[in-house]
């Protein structure tokens, strides 16, 4: 169903939200590339090398725009290709849900919700049940893909998961999965979420090596 939203107050701030979060026209196909199988790795014969290329492969996602908007290097969330800040301004506040009053929740709500009667290139607002910033220390804005690498692995840094806890997280988590179903006229990351998960998981069993960084 479509919903129009009126330009007033508060709803008037979360269109400026979709508006800055519009990544692209709207005739931006939905496929932004594709990522290679994990079994295509098995032709590298060294076991660190295969585990470094199945990481750099994955991270195509990871170091997506779609991906490090939401793993910002200072308080405020990231929009668009251009990875600007958020407008309106807000800010991570408690468990990366906004400031009292201006919370996530506040005009981003379970789905994409979709907008009409405004620019042509603005089709909805993004949505998601679990709509938030990840936690400060698990920022990968401004690091090399080396960098975030070894984030993942430590639990310190990657929100206490084990490694296998860690495959879960990429190849099943729904608000992960948004960045594959970002809504029309977004880019949405390369591959589908099986295939990253596939690609994790690889990396995981061959030793977790990650790139220099």
């Amino acid at each position: 169903m479509k919903i129009t939203l009126l330009i007033t107050g508060i709803v008037a701030n979360c269109l400026i939200v979709g508006a800055g979060i519009q990544l692209a026209p709207a005739s931006v196909a939905q496929n932004a590339g594709s990522l290679r199988p994990a079994e295509s790795f098995q032709s590298i014969p060294e076991t660190r090398a295969r585990s470094v290329a199945l990481f750099e492969e994955a991270g195509k996602v990871i170091q997506h725009p779609r991906c490090v908007n939401c793993h910002p290097a200072t308080e405020r969330p990231l929009q668009g290709m251009s990875m600007h800040p958020h407008q309106p301004p807000v800010f991570r506040g408690d468990a990366g849900m906004g400031l009292v009053g201006m919370q996530c929740n506040t005009c981003h709500s379970e789905q994409n919700t979709p907008v009409v009667g405004q620019a042509d290139t603005l089709k909805s607002i993004p949505g998601n049940p679990a709509w938030h910033l990840a936690p400060i220390e698990m920022a990968w804005e401004g690091k090399t893909l080396g960098q975030i690498c070894e984030q993942l692995k430590d639990p310190k840094r990657n929100g206490e998961k084990t490694m296998a806890e860690m495959v879960e997280h990429m190849a099943h988590d729904e608000l992960v999965g948004w960045g594959w179903q970002p809504g029309e006229g977004r880019e949405p990351v390369p591959g589908t979420q099986d295939e990253f998960g596939k690609l994790i998981q690889a990396w995981v069993d061959t030793g977790a090596a990650c790139p220099s960084p």
